[in-house]
């Protein structure tokens, strides 16, 4: 026991405090003994000393029914909504849309391949419709398998485009099932397609699904907020099966019906997917938002646009549009070729782990990354690439309005960037990036950006060029 003295702890023994007796209760009021609550929500427990000291527990939930209680339990994440984004409902609720939909057209492309397989068709196999389903099963696989390896990181980087795709995908296959019981002679291979699509729609739908999940999640409860994003998942598909057990029999024989369906409820997937995407609000950076971020930033004389701003104008449908194309995480074998060339770019960079190289005669910038760099020196490589990026087009004056970021590097990059001078622009966006990027990095972390998760998108080469770690890297 540990008396004044210094317990094993290094704590001081607290002083013993006698207990109350038997009737004494320390009330806050009104013979109330304690309060409760759960979250943030409606949910509320008071006790309430009895004569005999016994304790009452009254429940003084408002407008909180058991039926309310199972829903919001069933279907949203624990500590809603605190315990999530607060971009998370308005996402759920056009996700919810964008799933009925799409499970609604998905019942019509469903009675399509039924009757492609030979369903009411006294000539049909069972042996010709096992076949046809393997080879289809087996095409989807393959493409799944060949997509997922060609794409790689970008669906952490580009998650709300290819979310997007995903379901543009999802259509289609629709499409090509409708269409494939058309043509009895390429039903097999219409099919063989549709499952292609299908199954790259599944790869991409999955691993954005994830991508979001993991933002929306801020209590470290990803499994909670995934597992109940299931649960909303499933509801809506049995709802959608229970409106196809009424919208089936009233389409039958009638392709009219199918079409103008198919196209009501297509129209309807696609915009409440566009909806969905950009109700989406993420705070960690990629490359897109960097663009968005750096172009203002150079554009507006220090501007650093609000988290929502940037995410509005972060385009779902395409690629960001620059006038030179940033390959991230190179080789030097794609612009290197005498030994002169790297110590200039060891004595410009110097400290810095990374090497960037322009080519302006194929609108290129390559960035070869050192072995050791993180997060932060990615960023700020992209940083450099996009203020070359915007000299270039500043001088191709497809910029106005603007109050430039007022700095001699900057206005020496336009000039070179219109003059060809490949070294001056090169030089001076090195000066400028060590001088800015720190203020830059620092503004945005203020404003509320995330400069912690890596989501630039960058391959995977990394190389050294100091004799030192030449074998450090094998």
């Amino acid at each position: 026991m540990c008396s004044n003295q210094p317990c094993q702890y290094g704590f001081k023994a607290a002083m013993s405090v006698p207990p109350p007796a038997e009737d004494e209760v320390v009330l806050f009021g009104d013979g109330i003994v304690c309060k409760e609550r759960y979250g943030s929500q409606e949910i509320k427990n008071t006790y309430l000393k009895q004569r005999d000291n016994t304790v009452k527990v009254v429940d003084d939930s408002h407008n909180y029914t058991s039926i309310t209680g199972f829903l919001r339990a069933a279907f949203l994440p624990i500590g809603y909504p605190e315990s999530v984004s607060d971009d998370y409902i308005q996402y759920q609720i056009w996700d919810t849309v964008q799933a009925f939909s799409g499970y609604t057209i998905s019942t019509l492309a469903t009675q399509a391949v039924l009757k492609g397989y030979g369903v009411g068709d006294k000539t049909a196999t069972a042996a010709g419709a096992t076949i046809t389903w393997i080879l289809k099963n087996i095409t989807g696989y393959l493409g799944k398998i060949i997509f997922t390896w060609y794409q790689g990181t970008g669906f952490d980087s580009d998650c709300k485009r290819w979310r997007l795709v995903a379901d543009v995908l999802n259509d289609m296959a629709i499409l090509l099932e409708i269409l494939a019981p058309l043509n009895k002679r390429y039903f097999t291979a219409i099919l063989c397609g549709a499952e292609l699509t299908r199954n790259v729609c599944g790869a991409a739908g999955c691993a954005t699904r994830a991508a979001m999940t993991l933002h929306q999640a801020r209590r470290n409860n990803l499994a909670d907020v995934s597992a109940k994003d299931g649960s909303q998942e499933t509801c809506v598909h049995l709802f959608a099966l229970l409106f196809g057990l009424i919208l089936i029999p009233l389409v039958a024989g009638s392709q009219t019906m199918v079409w103008t369906l198919f196209l009501l409820f297509t129209s309807l997937h696609l915009f409440a997917n566009f909806k969905a995407v950009r109700a989406i609000m993420m705070e960690s950076m990629n490359q897109a938002r960097l663009h968005i971020l750096v172009e203002s930033f150079l554009a507006f004389d220090g501007y650093i646009m609000s988290v929502r701003d940037a995410n509005v104008k972060e385009p779902v449908l395409w690629r960001a549009r620059r006038k030179m194309k940033i390959i991230l995480g190179t080789q030097f074998r794609y612009f290197l070729k005498r030994v002169e060339e790297l110590y200039f770019y060891e004595s410009l960079y110097k400290s810095n782990r990374y090497i960037l190289h322009i080519d302006l005669k194929r609108y290129k910038m390559y960035i070869v990354l050192h072995k050791s760099a993180e997060l932060l020196d990615q960023m700020k490589a992209v940083f450099q690439a996009i203020t070359i990026n915007f000299a270039v087009e500043v001088w191709a004056k497809k910029r106005s309005g603007m109050v430039l970021y007022q700095d001699e590097h900057l206005e020496k990059m336009i000039k070179a960037a219109g003059l060809g001078d490949t070294t001056t622009l090169l030089e001076n966006s090195v000066f400028f990036t060590e001088k800015t990027f720190p203020k830059f990095i620092d503004s945005i972390v203020q404003e509320g950006w995330s400069t912690s998760v890596n989501l630039m998108g960058a391959d995977e080469w990394r190389a050294v060029w100091e004799m030192k770690d030449m074998q450090s890297l094998y």
